[in-house]
């Protein structure tokens, strides 16, 4: 006798008694798991007519052309000007977002970025003079540095404005939680998306302090960010998701397994709690499909962290399944056949993500190759 039929034999008229098939683990998980059963969603996710807004780490970035290839609307309010076509690709795919903001990892950097479009926030250090020109903090890995302090003001100015439309437009924000970990300045707590000195910039302890968000802070950005959103566009649906990418290293100090259960656990957390108390807010179960004990084991590549095809597929499907979509259709291939422009896209962003948190660590971590 299982413990479900001992619940029924035993307490035929416990709250537990006639509960649903995908409420009960034997049924749900143990014998036919279904990514399609996740989740409770009042309403589609997304609608045809919906124009979408995403941003975050690396699942953010594979959404996109998963909902492209669907039909539907993802926004786009930043391109490179014609003016920079001699710039080589950019090594972090800033220009695959809505805007050209790249990734973002914790709700505090997520904060901050709509702070400053709004006037709202101005970084201290918020520009940094190398040979080559002048570095943008906050975009560490763009591969062209304006050449004057007028120029990267200009520059600037247009991404904060092009990244204000994308909030205005769209009718739906997914966001993914990425990290609880992150480095700040000292002089006023701006979140850098990776570690001064790793990507660009110099690192330098007294200026640079190192930081492991708590739940009451995530909490705090969240609604701070949500109050600020919802005054420059008050109908704007939120979809939040947990990537299910481990830590590649930590600066905690804890074992790297240890820090990323801490993170992920705090972010998934978050992410519930903000949901239950907003409205036109719901959560994805991307982490739990990727990271559930159901979960086959090619779910993630080699290394146990790089996170596969058929996983990013599964996720999309039961995600589809939940949209407006006329017909659910992954991005698939043949092995004969070449990348389409969007996957080839996807799987740059999601490489970019795991070299840029890479370097996000300690700053020997680069050094030693890790």
């Amino acid at each position: 006798m299982n413990h479900d039929d001992a619940i029924r034999r035993d307490n035929p008229s416990t709250p537990y008694s006639n509960l649903p098939a995908r409420q009960r683990w034997s049924h749900a998980v143990a014998r036919s798991f279904d990514a399609r059963d996740l989740g409770s969603f009042p309403r589609p996710l997304i609608a045809q007519s919906d124009k979408v807004m995403s941003a975050g780490s690396c699942f953010a970035a594979n959404l996109v052309p998963y909902l492209e290839h669907n039909g539907f609307e993802f926004i786009r309010t930043e391109q490179q000007s014609a003016i920079y076509r001699f710039i080589p690709k950019e090594a972090m795919n800033y220009g695959q977002y809505s805007a050209a903001y790249g990734n973002i990892y914790t709700p505090r950097q997520l904060r901050q970025l709509l702070s400053r479009c709004l006037g709202e926030f101005r970084p201290v250090e918020d520009r940094w003079l190398t040979e080559g020109g002048v570095a943008d903090p906050f975009r560490p890995g763009l591969r062209y540095q304006a050449r004057s302090e007028r120029e990267f003001e200009l520059l600037t100015s247009a991404h904060l404005k092009a990244t204000r439309a994308a909030f205005e437009a769209c009718d739906v924000f997914i966001f993914t939680f990425g990290l609880t970990e992150a480095w700040v300045s000292a002089a006023d707590g701006a979140v850098f998306p990776a570690c001064p000195g790793t990507i660009a910039g110099r690192f330098d302890a007294e200026r640079h302090i190192f930081v492991n968000f708590a739940l009451d802070e995530l909490l705090e950005d969240l609604r701070a960010f949500i109050d600020a959103l919802r005054r420059i566009n008050p109908k704007v649906r939120l979809i939040f998701t947990v990537s299910p990418v481990p830590l590649v290293a930590t600066a905690s100090g804890q074992h790297v397994l240890e820090a990323t259960t801490y993170s992920k656990s705090l972010l998934r957390v978050a992410a519930e709690a903000i949901c239950r108390e907003t409205e036109n807010a719901c959560y994805f179960p991307a982490y739990e499909i990727v990271t559930g004990p159901q979960a086959p084991e090619d779910f993630f590549e080699a290394d146990r962290r790089s996170v596969s095809r058929k996983a990013v597929e599964t996720v999309m499907a039961a995600f589809l399944q939940a949209c407006e979509a006329p017909t659910v259709v992954v991005v698939k291939r043949r092995r004969s056949e070449a990348p389409s422009s969007a996957e080839t896209l996807s799987a740059a962003v999601a490489e970019a993500e795991c070299e840029e948190v890479a370097q996000a660590g300690r700053p020997e971590d680069r050094a030693a190759g890790h």
